[in-house]
Parts: C-alpha cells; structure tokens; sequence
C-alpha cells in the first residue's frame, strides 16, 4: 500500500480536523480518573510498568508536557486537548528510531491493542522494515490465557496479522487489550538472549517490553497516562500522543508523515 508523503503543516491541519488531536473526544473527567488510578497504582492502568510514585499534580503536570492535556487542575469536565505539536515532535522521534532500525537491519517486534484503529499504521511499518532488511519476530502465536479485562475474565488468544502482534477472542475476533501479560509471553519464549533490538507498540505491549528494558517507541491516547509516565522515567523511547479510536482511513495522513521521517518512503 502506498501512502502519501504530507508535510508537517498539512498533517498538523489534518490531526485536528480528525480529531487525532487538538480538541479529542476523551472526556477531561475520564482522563483525570484514569490518572488517579495510575496514581494510585491499579494494576490495569500501569500496563505493565514498574513506575517511581507520582503525585496527581506531578502526574497531570507530565501529561502536559508530553501529550498537551489542560495543566489546569480545577478543570474537571469538557472536551480535553491533544497538542498537534507534540505529536508531531514525537512523530519525528519515532520515525528517527525505526529509520535507525532499518538502517541497522535491526530485529524489532510490533504489537497492538487497537487492532480495529491501528493496524494500517503497524502493518505499513512492518512491510517496510522488512523490506530494509529487519527481521520481524512473531513469538508466542497461539499463547492463550484468561485475561481480565474489567468485565470479568476473558479468554485471548495472540495471533498474528502478517507480523503485528494482537490477541483474538474465541471466536477469532481481534479484541481490545490493556493487558502486559502477552508481552511477557512473548519475551518469555525468547529468553535465550534473542530479544528484539526494537519493539513498536501501545498498551500494555509497549509498557511490559519498555519494563524489560527494551527500546519501545508507542502511541497512546490521553487516557493511558502511564506509557507518558514510562516515558519521562527512560522506559519508553517515546509515546506519541493520538486519539487511537480514529477511524482506520483518517490515519493514512499520518502514516505517510512516519515513514517520511524513517527515511522509508516509497
């Protein structure tokens, strides 16, 4: 698939248009309690980091920083932001990291809990990383487990889409995910020492790979703090900040934008 090259003006006019960023449709108060949880150490919001303890106003001062919410502590309700310009900056960061791959012929591993929203993103990475040369890894395909995804417990399964990580319900579906415990499935069956230089990832893939000490470059919506928090502590390369619930077309802009900055471009 081909993607266009877009300058960084034109995607930046594009990202708030979609509502990729600038105004988003995440609630304020959904993004204030899920930071309290990260706060307060839910398991479900860590995605699979060990973090140091943050204060709330530490943490909402971070998420400004690195995503653009409002600083504003007394701003409980509303429409919240996503600052173009820090996806944008990160954007290029991440392109930077995965152009070194590609130049290193470097091995990397892609995952994703939003396999409905950002598949065209990885997979587009993916061909292209093979291309140059990388290897791409798809350990533990077919691992499954009982995942609790706040609605009580839920069969998964990882599968593969060419070489992108997800887990599937059973009955194939590809299904939404949090969760950490397939990445360490993943890096528990390669704990010979054939760990990926690089993994490209969100939710609890990137946050269990960033644990172990890996180069992990991800993406993250205003409501999952946690990735910015891995970030800022040196466990995540870089989190870009995006709306992941953006239809999958509405992306593409973005794409083109990504493997410009990788030097990957058709």
């Amino acid at each position: 698939m081909g993607f266009g090259q877009v300058d960084r003006r034109a995607l930046r006019e594009q990202l708030v248009r979609t509502r990729i960023a600038g105004d988003v449709a995440t609630p304020r108060e959904v993004n204030l309690e899920h930071l309290r949880r990260m706060v307060g150490k839910d398991p479900h919001y860590q995605f699979g980091l060990t973090l140091k303890d943050w204060t709330f106003d530490e943490a909402l001062d971070m998420m400004a920083r690195l995503c653009g919410v409002s600083p504003d502590a007394r701003f409980l309700r509303g429409v919240d932001t996503i600052d173009p310009d820090l996806t944008l900056d990160a954007l290029d960061v991440m392109g930077a990291r995965i152009g070194e791959a590609a130049r290193r012929r470097e091995t990397v591993l892609l995952a994703t809990g939003h396999p409905g929203t950002l598949m065209n993103v990885y997979r587009a990475v993916e061909d292209r990383l093979r291309a140059a040369g990388c290897a791409v890894l798809t350990p533990a395909a077919g691992w499954s487990y009982e995942a609790d995804e706040h609605y009580g417990p839920r069969r998964r399964e990882i599968r593969y889409n060419s070489g992108v990580a997800t887990v599937v319900r059973p009955d194939g579906a590809p299904a939404h995910t949090h969760d950490p415990h397939p990445m360490r499935a993943m890096l528990r069956e390669l704990d010979n020492g054939s760990w990926p230089d690089l993994v490209i990832a969100d939710h609890g893939w990137a946050g269990a790979a960033g644990d172990a000490g890996i180069d992990v470059v991800g993406f993250a919506d205003c409501n999952d703090p946690a990735l910015f928090a891995g970030q800022a502590e040196g466990k995540i390369v870089v989190t870009v900040p995006l709306d992941d619930g953006i239809r999958p077309e509405d992306y593409e802009p973005l794409i083109g934008y990504l493997l410009a900055r990788a030097g990957l471009s058709e």
